[in-house]
């Protein structure tokens, strides 16, 4: 049993996408990472994901890799970060995506730059939740994140975008995806992963496509992933 370790997703594996831990749900989270080997690995930055989740809870987990594994913290401590920065022509392009976008609404700060990827979005980071929802529905109806990340993929060979969260798109250099994290584990660890986009170009499946020994688990939401806890604690008491 001490070689089980627990890696989770943040935006709709432990949160609502962008938003805060549910209060009961952090209640049996901070316990359970008390108690267990718990990693959390996120497209978001460190400062986001504190104050998504909170200071004990990331003060709890063994490591927090930010930036999809990019930016690496234990506690306050700064492990290790990646250099790497967008360059004019690759911006050029997703500037020309973004202008050539049929959604109508544009909130600004679509293209964050964050350690060693950047996140890239059509209706803009500053959106808020209502017009965060009305894109959602915008992509379910045209796949546009999937298409864009498409020819991203086609056109730039050496870097890699992958729809992350409700209406991001992560891109980073080809192996600096979410999977870039397993150096850090043994080839004893029983792995258990869980998170939302496990789908084909999710930018969940590197890492669960990658893990040879453990259990992943693909969630709909944070509720789903609550129950799959209990149920595992249930069957660990058993």
């Amino acid at each position: 049993m001490k070689n089980n370790k627990f890696i989770f997703d943040v935006d709709g594996t432990l949160t609502p996408s962008r938003r805060t831990i549910d209060a009961d749900f952090a209640v049996f989270f901070t316990d359970f990472c008390a108690n267990n080997d718990v990693y959390l690995v996120t497209g978001s930055d460190r400062e986001k994901t504190l104050e998504q989740l909170g200071d004990e809870i990331c003060s709890l987990v063994k490591r927090l890799y930010n930036c999809s594994g990019c930016d690496v913290w234990e506690g306050e401590t700064n492990v290790r970060r990646s250099d790497w920065k967008l360059n004019p022509k690759t911006r050029s392009w997703l500037e020309l995506r973004l202008k050539e976008s049929k959604f109508p609404l544009r909130t600004g700060n679509h293209i964050e730059e964050r350690t060693g990827m950047i996140n890239f979005s059509i209706v803009g980071r500053n959106a808020t939740l209502g017009e965060r929802q009305l894109y959602v529905k915008h992509d379910q109806l045209y796949e546009e994140r999937d298409k864009i990340a498409f020819d991203f993929n086609e056109t730039f060979s050496k870097l890699e975008a992958r729809p992350g969260g409700d209406t991001g798109i992560d891109i980073a250099p080809k192996g600096s995806d979410k999977s870039q994290i397993l150096k850090d584990f043994s080839k004893d660890d029983f792995l258990y992963f869980f998170g939302d986009r496990m789908d084909i170009g999710g930018n969940d499946e590197p890492l669960a496509r990658a893990i040879k020994r453990g259990y992943t688990f693909q969630v709909t939401d944070w509720k789903d992933t609550y129950n799959k806890l209990k149920n595992l604690n249930k069957e660990k008491s058993a």
